[in-house]
C-alpha cells in the first residue's frame, strides 16, 4: 500500500540511480558555476591557492592554471553523462577541498577566503564548509555504486533535472547566506 511514505524500496535500483543522477547533475552544476567564477577572477586563484600554505610554491601556478579547466571538465561530466568515473573525480576534489579547509581550520587559519568560486562572496573557513564539500561528495555515491538499472526515460530525466537545480540552488543560497553572515556588516550588529 502506498500511502505517500518513502520506503527502503525507493532507494534501490531505478530510485538510487534517479538519486544519483540528480545528485551529478546538481555537483555538475555547482562545479561549472565554481570553475567559470574562477576563470573569471584567475588574477586571484593563485593567492587564493597559496593562502591555504599546503603546496609548496612551485606548484601553486601550476594548480591555479589547471583547477579550473579540471572542474569545467568534471562538471560537464556529471551533466552530460553522470559516469561514475567523472562522480568519482568530483567526489576526490570536493573531500580534498573539504580536507584542506578541515586543516587550515585546525591551525586556526579560519579567516582565509574558501576559494569556492564566487570572489564576490567571500566566505572564511568553516566546519559548515567542509560538510558541505562533504555532503555534496555524498551525492554522487550512488553514481558509483555499479547497478543494473533501466535506461532513464524522459521522465527519469526531468525528474533528475528538477533535483539536480534544486541542489544547485541549496548550495547557492548556502554561500551566499554563508558569506553574508560573515561579512563585517553582519559582524558588526552582533
Amino acid at each position: 500500500m502506498d500511502n505517500g511514505s518513502i520506503t527502503l524500496a525507493m532507494f534501490s535500483g531505478a530510485g538510487l540511480g534517479l538519486l544519483g543522477r540528480a545528485g551529478a547533475m546538481g555537483v555538475g552544476l555547482v562545479f561549472l558555476q565554481a570553475a567559470l567564477a574562477k576563470l573569471q577572477h584567475r588574477e586571484l586563484l593563485s593567492g587564493v591557492i597559496a593562502n591555504y600554505r599546503l603546496l609548496p610554491s612551485g606548484l601553486v601556478g601550476p594548480a591555479a592554471l589547471l583547477l579550473p579547466p579540471a572542474e569545467l571538465a568534471v562538471g560537464a561530466a556529471l551533466l552530460l553523462a553522470g559516469h561514475w568515473l567523472a562522480a568519482a573525480a568530483a567526489a576526490v576534489l570536493l573531500v580534498a577541498f573539504a580536507a584542506a579547509m578541515g586543516i587550515n581550520i585546525t591551525r586556526g587559519r579560519r579567516e582565509i577566503d574558501c576559494g569556492c568560486g564566487r570572489s564576490q562572496l567571500r566566505q572564511p573557513l568553516s566546519w559548515l564548509l567542509v560538510g558541505r564539500n562533504l555532503v555534496l561528495a555524498a551525492l554522487l555515491v550512488p553514481r558509483l555504486v555499479p547497478m543494473a538499472s533501466p535506461a532513464a526515460t524522459t521522465a527519469d530525466l526531468a525528474i533528475a533535472l528538477a533535483g539536480g537545480l534544486a541542489v544547485f540552488v541549496i548550495v547557492q543560497l548556502f554561500n551566499a547566506i554563508g558569506a553574508l553572515a560573515a561579512s563585517p556588516l553582519a559582524t558588526s550588529r552582533r
